[in-house]
C-alpha cells in the first residue's frame, strides 16, 4: 500500500549483471521494466517513477500499464489522487480491468471511472465518504460485466443493492463491509435479502459488522448455491453459524465466524464496543432501516478516535 513514506524520488542506480557488466536500470529491455514496474501501485508510478527517465516514462505511458490501477493509500498524502486517479484512468485508454481506491473516492470520479471503461471487472472502494449511495448506484449500472465488487465503509442502502444486484449478472465477489456493534440493539437483514434475491452466483461473501440475523443469513444459504467462502466477523447478531452451514459444508470452503481473528483483515477491523441504544451512543435514535445508510460515512472518525472503539483480540 502507498504512503507518504513512499514518496522518496527514485533514482536509476548502476544494476550489475552476472557477466560483470553494469547498466543502468534506464537500459533494461522495455519488457523487463514493464515487469519490474508493474509492482509498484499507481500513486508511486505517477508520483515517482514516471520521472526518472526518459524510457521508465515511456513504459509508465504504456495502456498495459494501467489495466490495474491501484489507488490505496494512507488518506493524509497531501496529493490530489482524484485528479491522479482520472489521468490514470485516461492512461489505460479503455482497457481498465480492475480497480482500487482508498479514502478519496467520489460521486464524480465514479462516473468518469464507468463512462470510460465499461469492461471493468473489479470495482473495489474503502473508506470513501464522500460517495453516495445514489451515486454508486448510478455508477454501477454502467458496469454489468463487474465480477468483484467492494464495498467497504461506503454508504449504500439495502435497496440501492437490490438495484446493483440486478444489473450485476456476472457478480462472482461481494465485499459489504461495515463498522459493528458489540452488543447491537438493531437487527435488519435488508441486506441479506438484497443478496438472496439478486445475485445468485456469488461465491465470495464477505459481510464484516453486518446487523443480519440467523434468519438473512439462512436466507442467503439458500438462494447462493455456488457460495464458497463466506467471512462473517464481527456480524454479533449471528448465532450457531456452524450448525447453520452444516448443510452447505460441501460447498463452502472457507468460513470465517463472527468472533474469529482478523489478522489477514486489511481495515482497522474496529467495533463499537457498547449497546448501540446506550445514552452515550450517537445512533440510539436511528432505525434500523436507515442504519447502514447514515452509519457507512464515519469509519474517518473512527480512525482518527473520535470515538471510543475497541480493537477485537479474539475470542
Amino acid at each position: 500500500m502507498y504512503s507518504s513514506s513512499s514518496l522518496t524520488p527514485f533514482s536509476p542506480l548502476p544494476l550489475s549483471l552476472k557477466d560483470g557488466e553494469c547498466r543502468g536500470w534506464a537500459e533494461l529491455p522495455s519488457e523487463l521494466t514493464s515487469s519490474i514496474l508493474s509492482r509498484l501501485d499507481s500513486i508511486d508510478l505517477l508520483e515517482n517513477a514516471q520521472k526518472v527517465c526518459t524510457s521508465w516514462y515511456r513504459v509508465c505511458k504504456d495502456p498495459e500499464m494501467w489495466r490495474k490501477i491501484d489507488m490505496r493509500n494512507s488518506g493524509d498524502l497531501g496529493l490530489n489522487l482524484e485528479t491522479m486517479c482520472r489521468h490514470a484512468v485516461d492512461r489505460s485508454k479503455g482497457g481498465l480491468v480492475e480497480i482500487d481506491i482508498w479514502h478519496f473516492g467520489t460521486d464524480s470520479l465514479l462516473n468518469y471511472i464507468a463512462d470510460s471503461d465499461r469492461n471493468l471487472r473489479s470495482l473495489r472502494l474503502a473508506m470513501c465518504s464522500p460517495i453516495t449511495t445514489d451515486g454508486l448506484t448510478e455508477a454501477i449500472l454502467k458496469l454489468p460485466l463487474l465480477e468483484e465488487l467492494e464495498v467497504s465503509y461506503c454508504s449504500l442502502s439495502g435497496e440501492s443493492l437490490k438495484v446493483v444486484g440486478k444489473s450485476l449478472p456476472n457478480l462472482k465477489t461481494l465485499k459489504l463491509n461495515r463498522i459493528g456493534f458489540m452488543r447491537p440493539s438493531y437487527e435488519s437483514d435488508v441486506d441479506a435479502l438484497a443478496i438472496a434475491e439478486t445475485m445468485h452466483g456469488l461465491r465470495f461473501l464477505q459481510l464484516f459488522g453486518n446487523i443480519l440475523t440467523n434468519v438473512g443469513l439462512n436466507v442467503i444459504l439458500d438462494n447462493c448455491p455456488d457460495l464458497e467462502h463466506l467471512d462473517l466477523r464481527h456480524c454479533f447478531n449471528v448465532y450457531n453459524v456452524v450448525d447453520l452451514v452444516m448443510g452447505c459444508s460441501e460447498r463452502i470452503k472457507v468460513l470465517k465466524l463472527p468472533y474469529d481473528l482478523i489478522d489477514d483483515y486489511p481495515y482497522a477491523g474496529n467495533f463499537y464496543d457498547i449497546d448501540s441504544s446506550e445514552d452515550d451512543s450517537p445512533w440510539a435514535l436511528m432505525a434500523a432501516d436507515s442504519y447502514y445508510h447514515s452509519f457507512a460515512g464515519t469509519y474517518g472518525l473512527f480512525e482518527d478516535g473520535l470515538f471510543e472503539m475497541k480493537h477485537n483480540e479474539g475470542h
